[in-house]
């Protein structure tokens, strides 16, 4: 599919409320092969998620260092995990210590999920995503782990109010750009 195509298709899906303030752009140069260009999403005029930027690899080792030190992200440790801990520390750490640990492979696995997502982004990863997301049902790009396929949906007019209220325990383990189109969306109502 042409790209002014797809771009139509899914800004035909877009909720009344986003129309003319949520736009998909793209770049590319026709005598240079080599550069297989942009691809950004913007709302209200601003580049909000570039990409394929050179410098995003940086961003992504910071992101991972905040996400790790960030005391509000509140993850819950079951008791198999504890356990596990437990025995391969061999038992000879302290019960509130196993916690921490515990914990810290949590949030540490939980990073690389988003940085593993994040690697991801390039012009031609959105192509294949925007034609799965046209092509499958709202519900599975809604549960999806993959931060396009969230973001094209939480903008989506087939998603209502209470649907978007009802995921906001959900939305705080995601990416921060799928937080940020879902604080878009929430204001909209």
């Amino acid at each position: 599919m042409s790209w002014s195509k797809m771009k139509q298709n899914l800004e035909s899906f877009l909720c009344p409320a986003l129309i003319g303030r949520v736009e998909y752009r793209s770049t590319s140069y026709r005598y240079s092969p080599d550069k297989a260009g942009l691809c950004y999403l913007a709302v209200d005029k601003k580049n909000v998620l570039n990409m394929s930027d050179a410098a995003s690899s940086i961003r992504w080792f910071k992101t991972e260092l905040e996400i790790k030190n960030d005391s509000s992200i509140q993850l819950s440790i079951s008791p198999a995990e504890m356990e596990a801990v437990r025995l391969e520390t061999k038992g000879q750490v302290p019960e509130e210590r196993l916690a921490v640990i515990a914990r810290g492979r949590k949030i540490s696995e939980h990073a690389k999920e988003l940085m593993s997502a994040q690697s991801a982004l390039s012009k031609s990863n959105f192509v294949v995503v925007a034609n799965h997301f046209l092509s499958s049902p709202i519900d599975e790009s809604m549960e999806s782990g993959d931060i396009l396929l969230n973001i094209l949906a939480l903008v989506d007019r087939r998603v209502g109010k209470k649907r978007i209220v009802n995921l906001n325990e959900k939305i705080k383990l995601k990416h921060p750009s799928v937080q940020y189109f879902y604080e878009l969306r929430l204001h909209t109502f």
